[in-house]
């Protein structure tokens, strides 16, 4: 950033001087920020629920460790003033509510639960228990600092629900649900299952090819 115009951080540039993109870049940037000052942060993949009401849309936040509180914070680095305003988003976007971003996990147990309607968690056309199945592996890798996009696709992912691995999901969706507390256990998961661990080549699904991870 600073190569490219020297001006303080959050200086508004020129549409021409900005860099283009998605939620997933602004919390990974966010969270080498926060990391660069000592404090411990790391990426979430979910769903947002702060965008429309009643629908949860694929998102990535960052969650960090407040020290004074003892609580890990979630904080949503994207939005800006005028999104604020296209959108309605009212909550506090430092200390996002866990009602209002789901962590991939809890969304999958909501659902498997019967309280939510998966229909109701994706993006664009994409939507359903594939959806969210797909999102609870990409928190298992960042989790484990491989902070992929969120179009890439590998291993145990899939686009229809009847070739879920549900017993994998759920053992999954309970190890993100608090990842300090069984962090060797979701560590050795990522390890060794070739489902879940970030191969040297990827699927991008926006560009249709393989791409080096």
């Amino acid at each position: 950033i600073a190569a490219h115009d020297p001006k303080h951080p959050l200086a508004a540039r020129p549409p021409g001087q900005r860099t283009v993109g998605v939620c997933r870049h602004f919390t990974l940037l966010h969270v080498a920020m926060l990391r660069a000052q000592g404090v411990a942060a790391r990426a979430r993949c979910g769903f947002g629920g702060h965008f429309e009401k009643g629908k949860y849309y694929d998102h990535w936040v960052t969650e960090y460790w407040n020290e004074a509180q003892r609580r890990w914070i979630l904080v949503d680095p994207q939005v800006d003033e005028r999104q604020r305003e296209v959108f309605g988003i009212t909550i506090d976007l430092m200390d996002v509510p866990r009602d209002q971003f789901l962590v991939a996990g809890d969304a999958w147990q909501l659902c498997r639960a019967g309280k939510a309607d998966p229909q109701d968690f994706g993006i664009l056309d994409m939507h359903g228990l594939w959806f969210i199945a797909s999102n609870v592996i990409r928190d298992v890798a960042a989790v484990n600092n491989h902070e992929m996009l969120p179009w890439d696709v590998w291993g145990g992912m899939t686009l229809v629900d009847k070739d879920i691995d549900l017993a994998l999901i759920d053992r999954l969706a309970t190890l993100t649900h608090d990842p300090d507390a069984r962090f060797d256990e979701l560590r050795a998961a990522y390890e060794v299952d070739p489902r879940l661990r970030v191969p040297a080549t990827v699927f991008n699904a926006v560009l249709n090819r393989a791409e080096a991870a």
